[in-house]
């Protein structure tokens, strides 16, 4: 099978993350994605595709000011309008008018996610499980589907580099929503191919500074 064709590289990381593969296919799968980082990278744009389909709406409560709108028009009321504004008054309206759309234009760009680095960890059913985003100097960490964790326990994030070796990038939140921070070295890190995982450890991470339980949640880390 030429694993270099384009088609059957973005089949199989589609098959992949919705969880159509079987467990030789899905083990063949993984052995490619230790060498391949063009393949984490279309494996973590289908991933993320997916999990956008887990979202929950959030209901938006509908302000005052609306519903006072809404009942002026079905009750109108007779209101006194100058025949003609001075040309100073519409002068100043389109200049406050232009200060607002700057404001707001500023307030979106100084809220603009500035997360570097994304990845979606899937369980070993290929259920999504964690949403990480990496940022400066921390990671984002968003439960999906995460399981609960015993107590005296802790779940701790890997880095998987291309030699293979792990490196931990710190223990997950208790409940798996939270930041871990970052070390430089932590953070030049992720801007190499990597993979991540995520290994059952004993309360407050590793004790060797390798994983020492099972590997519960797994995927490819890619840019923004």
């Amino acid at each position: 099978m030429n694993y270099q064709n384009r088609r059957l590289r973005r089949a199989l990381a589609a098959d992949y993350a919705i969880g159509l593969m079987s467990s030789a296919a899905r083990r063949r799968f993984e052995q490619l994605l230790l060498d391949d980082a063009d393949l984490r990278q279309e494996l973590a744009m289908w991933q993320e595709s997916l999990a956008r389909l887990n979202e929950p709406l959030v209901e938006v409560p509908v302000p005052d000011r609306v519903w006072t709108a809404i009942t002026a028009r079905i009750e109108p009321q007779a209101l006194h309008v100058p025949a003609k504004r001075p040309f100073w008054n519409w002068l100043r309206i389109t200049a406050a008018a232009c200060s607002l759309l700057v404001a707001l234009t500023l307030g979106i760009l100084y809220q603009r996610d500035s997360a570097q680095y994304s990845a979606t960890l899937l369980a070993v059913d290929a259920q999504p499980a964690l949403r990480i985003k990496a940022h400066d100097n921390y990671l984002q960490v968003e439960p999906l589907t995460l399981a609960a964790v015993d107590p005296g326990r802790s779940l701790e994030l890997w880095a998987i580099p291309a030699d293979g070796k792990p490196v931990s990038l710190g223990v997950i939140p208790a409940g798996g929503k939270g930041r871990v921070a970052l070390s430089p070295a932590q953070h030049a890190l992720l801007g190499q191919p990597i993979a991540l995982a995520v290994s059952l450890e004993p309360e407050g991470g590793s004790p060797t500074g390798q994983p020492t339980g099972p590997v519960l949640y797994q995927g490819a880390l890619a840019g923004l």
